[in-house]
């Protein structure tokens, strides 16, 4: 599974800024990064009166863009997806950040400044590491706002230098389950590589994603 990290704290203490520096330091190093922003409110990112507006307008489900320099889907859902569910939307990354998720389960970069209080939102152990300039007791690595290049190396040390190897992993409803026994994973993993052999174009995946979908009375 790629590793998620979040990057959580009160408004105005600097979230996106921090963002910002630690994915041009990760892109420095030689890393794909994905990111995500969660949105509790709504949004909308198309413009009203545009081709791809009117298509969603006149009730297409899913609205891909799409041009030589990037591409942009908007889709219609019916529930809120999980982190782990979202990762089949980013493609082929070493590392997701993001913005938000305070409550979900992923480890946790909380920020915090002084002058926004000195309460965390997060638990000791919901947290990777607190950027702050202002001291905790806790254990937890702490960085000042600066020190960006310090954040990716704990970043680079915990998640993405460690030696590869395939890792197996069953997502039920948004829910991670366990295989709990290397006999289990390991059968899994040879069912779906041999099936996934036999099919053109899939030389050398890196990355492969089965979902299984109950589209209710009557679906297949």
């Amino acid at each position: 599974m790629i590793p998620i990290i979040s990057v959580v704290g009160k408004s105005e203490v600097g979230k996106t800024t921090l963002l910002e520096k630690l994915i041009a330091e990760l892109k420095t190093r030689g890393y794909r990064v994905g990111t995500i922003k969660h949105d509790t409110h709504g949004f909308e990112i198309d413009k009203p009166g545009k081709d791809s507006w009117r298509h969603a307008q006149a009730g297409s489900d899913a609205v891909l863009i799409s041009s030589p320099e990037k591409l942009a889907l908007i889709k219609r859902v019916d529930r809120e997806r999980s982190l782990d569910e979202l990762l089949a939307y980013l493609g082929d990354v070493d590392l997701v950040l993001t913005e938000g998720y305070k409550s979900g389960d992923k480890l946790k970069i909380e920020v915090s400044r002084q002058a926004r209080g000195q309460e965390l939102l997060c638990r000791e152990e919901e947290l990777l590491a607190l950027v702050t300039d202002q001291p905790f007791d806790l254990d937890v690595p702490q960085f000042e706002h600066g020190d960006v290049a310090g954040l990716a190396d704990l970043i680079e040390k915990e998640y993405l230098m460690s030696p590869k190897k395939e890792r197996v992993s069953l997502v039920v409803d948004g829910r991670d389950i366990p295989l709990r026994t290397e006999f289990a994973a390991e059968v899994v993993k040879a069912v779906v590589k041999a099936l996934v052999t036999t099919l053109h174009g899939t030389e050398g995946a890196k990355r492969i994603i089965i979902t299984l979908e109950n589209e209710g009375e009557g679906g297949e």
